[in-house]
């Protein structure tokens, strides 16, 4: 989710919350799952085993499980781990840093999703941590990577905000972004009520790597892999195959 742990944003820190904010505004996590599932299908991979990068609460992983034998996650945030360990029995969920994980095997499947990898700090961690991807993929297996916007899709001042209800709880969450050189900084504020806790105010930062789309195709070819970029709702995917030999 970050670069280092120091800067671990506070909503990571802060699991079942962030589980209760996208639970309330619809993330359809099986439809990315069958979505994804799909693609790594069309590329010829194999779907005897999926790694989950940056999984989070390891809501994707609940889905992948369904179409791939063994599935595994890894995320920096130790909060997120906890969560995704308990709602995931018997699924392996890692702590460790997106660009230098070891996990001593190799899988069909790599996703990145939720635009993770923007966290890190430039095009030089992005090459190493698709390097390590690499590292972890069998031959012909596929990296399915969302990135964070590039130059020309990024929003300069944007605002969101959502309102949810979830158990017992309403959460009020608004951001805004503004560019910041290569990066955006995304201010979030989160108003959190529930009828016997009261109501609670705290304010995260989050700087997101704007990096140009050709900077991430050269991550995947200097990893060994073609690539495909597939553009679409949000900042799209890049599609990789590792080479085989």
């Amino acid at each position: 989710m970050s670069d280092d742990g120091a800067r671990v944003s506070g909503i990571y820190r802060r699991a079942d919350l962030y589980a209760d904010i996208y639970a309330g505004r619809g993330k359809d996590y099986a439809g990315d799952a069958e979505r994804i599932t799909a693609l790594v299908r069309g590329r010829g991979g194999g779907t005897a085993s999926l790694l989950d990068v940056a999984c989070g609460t390891g809501s994707h992983l609940a889905h992948f499980r369904d179409s791939f034998a063994h599935v595994e996650g890894v995320d920096l945030a130790e909060d997120m781990v906890r969560v995704a360990r308990r709602d995931l029995p018997g699924v392996p969920v890692h702590t460790g840093d997106m660009r230098d994980f070891r996990l001593g095997r190799r899988f069909s499947a790599i996703t990145c999703l939720f635009s993770s990898i923007g966290y890190l700090p430039g095009p030089a961690a992005v090459e190493a941590a698709v390097a390590c991807f690499a590292r972890h993929l069998e031959p012909g297996g596929v990296i399915v990577l969302e990135p964070w916007y590039f130059p020309q899709t990024a929003l300069e001042r944007h605002v969101v905000g959502d309102v949810v209800a979830v158990g017992g709880r309403t959460i009020a969450r608004v951001s805004r972004n503004v560019r910041e050189g290569a990066a955006h900084r995304m201010t979030v504020h989160y108003i959190v009520a529930h009828p016997d806790e009261g109501v609670q105010h705290f304010t995260d930062e989050h700087v997101l790597a704007v990096i140009e789309r050709e900077r991430y195709e050269k991550a995947f070819t200097a990893a060994g892999c073609t690539v495909e970029y597939l553009p679409g709702a949000g900042p799209g995917l890049f599609v990789g195959v590792r080479e085989a030999g």
